[in-house]
């Protein structure tokens, strides 16, 4: 596969696939070259930068995500510990979140109005 394709497939840009390539994020497994020394990309390729893609997304670090996808970099136990901790801090988020809206909701109970001034009472 063109790396074109390989961005058209997943929607990100090329430039972000040859940064992942630069700091080792995709392994030399992945990429053929041909006669002419250009990139191909083996199909697996596409599994591989969709975890990417969805470890960045969930807030993994880059540095986090070539530790984990490099041989040398965790043992299985280092790895399950840091996803487990992201999903805690996940849910710690949430749990913010909703105390947040909560608030709001309390706020509206109280009945104030914005045209005397907020928190001001009719």
């Amino acid at each position: 596969m063109k790396i074109s394709e390989v961005a058209k497939s997943i929607n990100i840009p090329i430039s972000t696939i040859r940064y992942y390539e630069k700091i080792g994020i995709i392994p030399d497994e992945y990429i053929q070259r041909d006669q002419n020394n250009y990139r191909n990309y083996t199909p697996e390729i596409i599994h591989h930068l969709v975890v990417v893609k969805n470890s960045v997304a969930v807030g993994f670090s880059i540095n986090d995500i070539h530790a984990m996808i490099s041989k040398n970099g965790m043992s299985r136990y280092e790895q399950t510990h840091i996803i487990k901790e992201k999903i805690s801090e996940i849910e710690n988020v949430q749990k913010e979140l909703e105390e947040s809206k909560q608030g709001l909701y309390d706020i509206l109970k109280l009945d104030i109005t914005c045209e005397h001034g907020f928190g001001k009472y009719q």
